[in-house]
């Protein structure tokens, strides 16, 4: 059973998650104190996170950071900001979806789902004379003989991209590779996982490895 960690300091917000996520089968553990977030996943790192922003003791943000830096565990972020660049800035920093309150929790289990599922294919994709390695199986990917240290919806997206080098695809067409549910998101929220990979690629091999087209999309240029 796939164990979620709720990190939510409103008690009753935080109960009824975790009735929709055990009637989904998740097993579930509630933290309200950021303080005790970071320990508790060095101990016994779940499946996924929900993690909300606005903590006691620590904030949600602050909590990415330091999460980032040794574990690429699935996190929704929860957030009352509505403010763009909250947003943005919580995905640069590694989270792989948001959710902004108020929300129902029904919107809560596929977000889940589309985090933590991984793609069905095991054959391991390559391309570019061995250049770049997917390997969906091991949800692992190399680039020149590098692993890339990636993120679920970033490693999702690279899957997408090396299926069709040079092909270019519409933020929607990613979109929809991306997430299974029917979420309403911005061009920025795609945007902002492109400009993550494409640092972490270019970390590996300097250059346009992403390429962006002008009013149409992105394609793979390796």
């Amino acid at each position: 059973m796939q164990r979620v960690l709720i990190v939510e300091d409103e008690p009753k917000l935080a109960a009824i998650l975790r009735d929709y996520l055990k009637a989904a089968s998740y097993d579930t553990e509630w933290i309200a104190d950021g303080n005790a977030v970071i320990p508790a996943v060095r101990e016994n790192a779940p499946d996924a996170m929900l993690l909300d922003l606005m903590l006691p003791g620590r904030d949600g943000l602050d909590i990415m950071r330091e999460l980032r830096q040794f574990s690429q565990i699935p996190v929704i972020m929860v957030t009352a900001r509505v403010e763009e660049i909250d947003r943005l800035l919580g995905l640069e920093l590694g989270a792989d979806d948001y959710i902004c309150k108020p929300y129902s929790p029904r919107e809560v289990v596929p977000r889940v789902k589309a985090v933590v599922r991984r793609p069905a294919n095991s054959t391991p994709q390559t391309t570019t004379e061995l250049s770049l390695q997917v390997d969906p199986a091991t949800h692992s990917a190399r680039l020149d003989g590098q692993e890339l240290d990636l993120t679920p919806v970033e490693f999702r997206l690279l899957h997408t991209l090396a299926g069709a080098p040079g092909r270019i695809f519409s933020r929607d067409q990613l979109l929809d590779h991306l997430y299974d549910d029917h979420r309403v998101v911005t061009d920025r929220t795609v945007d902002s996982h492109i400009k993550n990979l494409r640092r972490k690629l270019e970390a590996v091999r300097p250059g346009d490895t992403i390429r962006s087209i002008y009013g149409v999309g992105y394609k793979l240029d390796l």
